[in-house]
């Protein structure tokens, strides 16, 4: 995710990193071109005469507009709800960590704690690579035994079974006695709300904004974009090319944004960050028993705090 910070309003007309310019940009080049073709034949085509005028392209575009702005609202509610997802998977995880260092019944430094706290971490790190189906094994391999690497190869959805095996953690530390009723409700409650973000992401990442609603609104901003120049060449003479451009930067660039923000674990530039928060989950976890932060490298994703 691309997080800047704010320019001047002159600095801010040309920033090109983390904009959605660059991907249109050679559509807006192609929309320019066969305006200025329009403006020199004088809307002709084939030698027939498009009759069309500005009046259609007024009324479409401010329905377009609206339906676009309905797409935007429900593609950054997505885009949200993903957030506040990790966020409280943040803050779930940091009580974890300091019930386990203050309420187990074992030394802050031991290396069941320990283990406990890489439990959560992989926990985070198996999400991070569930909802963007990349490969979890380096992660899990760095942070856990081979043995409970192996089993967990071979299930699909190993953020639930590290979530279990950290259930039967407190299990067995509460059949040593270390753990009252009250205190096993507690943990047990934050094991319902790591499973409840898990279940919120999963069903963000697998029930995308309908298809042919998508394709819709898709369709009629392309068409809409190539047969505005014939509409206003003969109001605006020479003027089509950079009113057409625009207009079409406008409506291109919402709809560009729109299919960026829809998928929010995804890997493009205004996706969430997942890479980066997955770290710093890792750090501040790290902190709680005592243990020095790893060093990564330098990522091109900017954080976004809560």
């Amino acid at each position: 995710m691309i997080i800047r910070p704010r320019h001047n309003w002159l600095r801010m007309l040309f920033v090109w990193r983390g904009s959605v310019l660059q991907q249109i940009f050679p559509r807006l080049l192609l929309l320019g071109l066969m305006s200025l073709i329009v403006v020199v034949f004088h809307g002709e085509f084939f030698n027939y005469k498009i009759p069309l005028n500005p009046a259609p392209f007024t009324l479409i575009g401010v329905a377009l507009a609206i339906f676009l702005g309905f797409r935007n609202s429900a593609s950054y509610e997505r885009f949200w709800e993903g957030r506040r997802l990790w966020g409280a998977l943040l803050n779930y995880t940091r009580s974890l960590a300091r019930q386990v260092t203050t309420m187990s019944g074992l030394p802050a430094d031991s290396e069941q704690v320990a283990y406990f706290v890489q439990l959560l971490i992989a926990f985070t790190y198996s999400l991070n690579h569930q909802l963007r189906k990349t490969d979890p094994t380096p992660d899990l391999k760095r942070l856990l035994p081979p043995d409970l690497v192996q089993a967990l190869l071979a299930v699909k959805y190993k953020p639930i079974m590290i979530l279990q095996e950290m259930a039967s953690w407190v299990q067995q530390r509460r059949a040593a006695g270390a753990l009252d009723s009250i205190t096993f409700t507690a943990f047990d409650q934050n094991f319902n709300e790591l499973s409840n973000i898990v279940g919120g992401c999963e069903r963000i990442a697998s029930t995308p904004i309908p298809y042919p609603y998508s394709i819709l609104l898709h369709r009629t901003v392309y068409i809409y974009c190539f047969l505005l120049p014939f509409g206003l060449v003969d109001s605006i003479g020479w003027m089509t090319p950079l009113f057409v451009v625009f207009v079409s930067y406008t409506f291109m660039a919402l709809d560009a944004i729109i299919n960026e923000i829809e998928e929010p674990f995804g890997t493009e530039a205004n996706d969430l960050p997942l890479n980066t928060m997955s770290r710093m989950i890792e750090t501040t976890l790290l902190e709680i028993i005592g243990k020095p932060a790893l060093t990564f490298p330098q990522n091109k994703e900017a954080y976004i705090s809560d």
